[in-house]
């Protein structure tokens, strides 16, 4: 039985770049992977982008509604066989598409890793996100800094250049002048009592 992973952590941990990386390794060994990732990550389009310049295309993109079983198989009908199912930005697939995922793993008996945050910029949980460290088999953080130094776990959402603790949960990066920066929980803390004691002196 093969399983279902969960790769996640904030912002710039190289969440993109392992996913390449290991979708690398397995062709070099002659096996052949299939990428996903969710229509709603605008974000290059039909393509995977790190932040190390390097992208791939991807195979097979999600919508809202689609059944990713029935996607993954209709993939392989034409295709042909394949060894390893590779996921970015899983957060913004939905609780059924995970539950999908698990199928496609367990029954399929395909390994699906999944690349994706664990929170958003106020610190909720993601559906996608909190139905994998419920289902997934393996669980592993991708680490990275803080500017201060310490290790980061948050990430927060700037517009303009200036963060921001209000707005809708989706906001995709690098669209609409937002982007987002890799925060320990002081530094985060911090910026949020900054930010709504700007709002009261206003």
């Amino acid at each position: 039985m093969a399983k279902l992973y969960f790769r996640y952590g904030a912002m710039n941990c190289g969440k993109s770049t392992n996913l390449m990386q290991v979708a690398y390794n397995y062709e070099e060994r002659g096996m052949r992977v299939a990428i996903i990732k969710p229509r709603i990550d605008t974000k290059g389009g039909d393509t995977v982008i790190s932040r190390l310049g390097i992208e791939r295309k991807v195979d097979i993109v999600i919508d809202k509604n689609d059944d990713i079983t029935s996607k993954v198989q209709e993939f392989c009908n034409q295709r042909g066989v394949y060894h390893c199912i590779l996921v970015d930005e899983v957060q913004f697939l939905s609780k059924n598409h995970i539950d999908q995922l698990f199928h496609v793993a367990v029954e399929g008996n395909i390994p699906v890793i999944c690349y994706g945050l664990r929170t958003d910029f106020l610190m909720n949980g993601f559906e996608g996100s909190e139905r994998l460290l419920l289902l997934a088999h393996s669980i592993e953080e991708l680490k990275t800094i803080c500017a201060c130094g310490k290790k980061a776990v948050f990430n927060g959402r700037k517009i303009n250049g200036e963060f921001v603790f209000e707005g809708n949960q989706i906001a995709i990066d690098q669209e609409n002048d937002v982007e987002y920066e890799s925060l320990c929980g002081y530094c985060y803390l911090k910026k949020q009592e900054e930010y709504f004691k700007k709002l009261n002196y206003n």
